[in-house]
């Protein structure tokens, strides 16, 4: 039995060690797929610009494919946690064997329909035929590897659910490790191989990534459960995954309208942009890592009958991700006139970064609060709250303070204020809801299938009278 389950609610450890012990493996797999795409991007970028480009198009597809999912990884680790918590940990993997199921069967999908449209695709993004060509080559290859990705991403979830994040880092490492050993050699021949340039960037790629995906699957299948489809716990999994598919979605639409606007201002606003929106990222990645141990805390907590335990563990998390936070603003408040210059030697470009910058700052301790109960609320299951937040966020601050940026030439200083209250609506829309406690469903059911299946009795009642 798992030890959060035979403790009572006030010793429920969530001391900064356990914390952090559970994050930093977690911060480990976060940060090893981003660090892989820049040696890539190293690697192929000496070939010349064009297949630079097709990397940089067709990695852009399959990330668009593949990051839609991450309900495989999130859900199931929501769903794994509380059944640990209740001491049910064989039924905690046997959620990690019908999110496995999903992912085999989503992701066989996804190469069928990518396959087959793989040239529009790529020339609809790319808009120019030589760019395109390079794209579709690249992706034709490499997207063969979405259903282990997926795999992985359900491997990671319920390994997270158990508490064991160093095993994940682990095998994602070796796969990853091996396509950075293969990477250069097959791009660019080296000790005899085949000179396959941008395609060995592909080949390199599907390799890792299905090394990975079977390392997880045959991880899993090493358990004594059952591997038998379960249609009825997939179709509880897809419930969580239609609503972070969707909060995901409105996530995606803010960013890709900020970058349109962006653009229209210059080269220059475009360059600044990408590079402080790629260190808000970095911070972001860091934040998240926090947010993990949350989920798996909180879900361990509640699943173990601990909602007493589980309020107080959510207030305690929230101050460790605000302080982390406010460090990190220091840090780059400190280095605002060093940082910029590791990035581009362009007086313009560094003039509109530092137009960004105190933005990017300011609402560093404001993130802190807002990952730390995301991944609370997450934890919990209140994945259709998070979901009509997070939307309701984005309809009412940052895609109107984006659009009016263009319609009134705010330029830079109106796109990261947008981000700015989309970030802060978002901090008081989760802390109303922490507050109401109404998140802290105790049993191994997660909060949005209680309210769900309590809206379904009440409305068989009411038919009934």
């Amino acid at each position: 039995m798992p030890a959060t389950a035979t403790k009572s609610g006030a010793e429920v450890d969530v001391t900064g060690r356990r914390i952090f012990g559970l994050a930093l493996p977690a911060l480990g797999v976060l940060a090893a797929e981003p660090l892989y795409l820049l040696f890539d991007i190293a690697v192929v970028g000496r070939l010349g610009a064009l297949p630079l480009a097709g990397l940089a198009v067709g990695g852009l597809i399959l990330s668009l494919v593949s990051t839609q999912l991450t309900f495989l990884s999130y859900g199931t680790t929501a769903r794994a946690a509380r059944l640990h918590g209740a001491g049910r940990d064989r039924e905690a993997v046997g959620e990690g064997v019908q999110a496995t199921w999903l992912a085999l069967v989503i992701g066989l999908l996804l190469v069928a329909v990518v396959q087959a449209i793989a040239g529009p695709l790529t020339s609809a993004v790319a808009g120019g035929s030589d760019i395109a060509d390079a794209a579709e080559s690249w992706l034709r290859i490499a997207v063969l590897g979405v259903p282990l990705i997926l795999v992985a991403l359900a491997g990671n979830g319920w390994m997270r659910g158990l508490q064991n994040t160093i095993r994940p880092l682990r095998f994602v490492l070796v796969g990853l490790g091996i396509s950075a050993v293969l990477c250069p050699i097959l791009v660019h021949g080296l000790w005899g191989a085949p000179r396959l340039e941008l395609e060995g960037s592909a080949v390199a790629n599907l390799v890792g990534q299905s090394i990975s995906g079977i390392l997880f699957a045959w991880a899993l299948f090493r358990e004594p459960v059952s591997v038998r489809p379960r249609v009825s716990i997939m179709r509880a999994q897809m419930v969580m995954g239609r609503d972070l598919i969707l909060r995901s979605l409105a996530f995606q639409a803010c960013f890709v309208s900020a970058a349109a606007v962006a653009s229209r201002f210059g080269a220059a606003v475009v360059g600044a942009h990408q590079v402080v929106l790629q260190l808000w990222n970095l911070v972001a990645l860091l934040l998240d890592s926090l947010a993990i141990a949350a989920q798996t805390l909180i879900g361990a907590a509640l699943g173990g009958g601990f909602a007493v335990a589980a309020k107080k563990m959510a207030w305690r998390i929230t101050v460790w991700s605000t302080v982390f936070a406010v460090l990190l603003a220091v840090l780059f408040a400190a280095g605002h006139s060093v940082i910029p210059q590791l990035f581009t030697a362009d007086d313009e470009v560094r003039a509109q970064m530092s137009i960004a910058w105190w933005f990017f700052v300011a609402i560093m301790p404001v993130a802190g609060v807002v990952f730390a109960l995301d991944g609370v609320l997450l934890g919990a299951g209140d994945v259709t709250f998070m979901r009509n937040a997070t939307m309701a966020c984005a309809v009412v601050g940052f895609l109107p303070a984006i659009w009016m940026s263009l319609a009134f030439d705010w330029g830079l200083a109106g796109i990261w204020a947008g981000l700015t209250v989309f970030v802060v609506l978002r901090m008081i829309a989760v802390s109303w809801r922490a507050l109401s406690g109404k998140w802290a469903v105790t049993g191994t059911e997660t909060t949005a299938h209680a309210v769900e299946r309590s809206s379904e009795e009440a409305e068989g009642s009411w038919q009934q009278s």
